[in-house]
């Protein structure tokens, strides 16, 4: 594959980082009040989609450790330890044959990437956030922000290729970043030309 990348962008990569359509699905992790964890497919703070369209869905720890799962009506249910960060990964073919490679992590505790398209802090719970492709930083042609008080910014990169959250309130924090893969997938023998990664963190702010 070919790779286009931003002029921050490490080059041995292979996604065209781009802007999310208007009114896209993306996956995004929670916690409820009493720390269980939760999977959700649609719009943040919106209309939730069903966790049918999915396949291939795994939550798991930095260390890799497999974490058990349940559909429950618009969830995913995630039996993960009550607190540290966790990660989530699904597929879903969409219209037009598009192969969706969805990320999510909540948490912002740990600076190491582990999902192949993921955004980390650069210092343990900080608001400074960079974006890893593959192990590789890239610079996000721009993060799309939501939170749960209907606060919503675009995020551009700084000159390093990091972007920051200044001036945290009390809330849930949801943060987008879409890339487009510059060539071909096979999967399960067939063929995709339009490749499709999507990657989100949550965390909530508390005070």
């Amino acid at each position: 594959m070919r790779i286009f990348f931003s002029p921050f962008a490490l080059l041995a990569t292979s996604l065209f980082l781009t802007s999310a359509a208007a009114h896209a699905d993306y996956v995004w992790l929670e916690r409820d009040a009493a720390g269980a964890a939760h999977a959700y497919v649609g719009e943040f703070e919106a209309v939730k989609g069903s966790t049918a369209s999915l396949s291939a869905a795994r939550a798991f720890l930095a260390d890799g450790k497999d974490l058990p799962l349940s559909t429950e009506a618009e969830r995913l249910n995630i039996a993960a330890p009550a607190s540290g960060d966790l990660r989530l990964t699904a597929m879903r073919i969409g219209e037009k044959g598009v192969l969706n490679y969805f990320q999510a992590k909540n948490g912002r505790s740990e600076t190491k990437a582990v999902n192949d398209l993921e955004l980390v802090p650069t210092e343990a719970n900080g608001n400074t956030f960079k974006l890893v492709w593959k192990g590789n930083t890239v610079a996000a042609s721009q993060v799309n922000v939501e939170t749960s008080e209907g606060w919503h910014r675009v995020l551009k990169p700084a000159k390093d290729g990091t972007v920051t959250l200044n001036a945290l309130f009390p809330a849930r924090y949801f943060l987008e970043v879409s890339a487009r893969v510059n060539g071909s997938v096979t999967l399960d023998g067939k063929k995709y030309e339009d490749v499709r990664h999507t990657a989100t963190l949550t965390f909530e702010v508390n005070k």
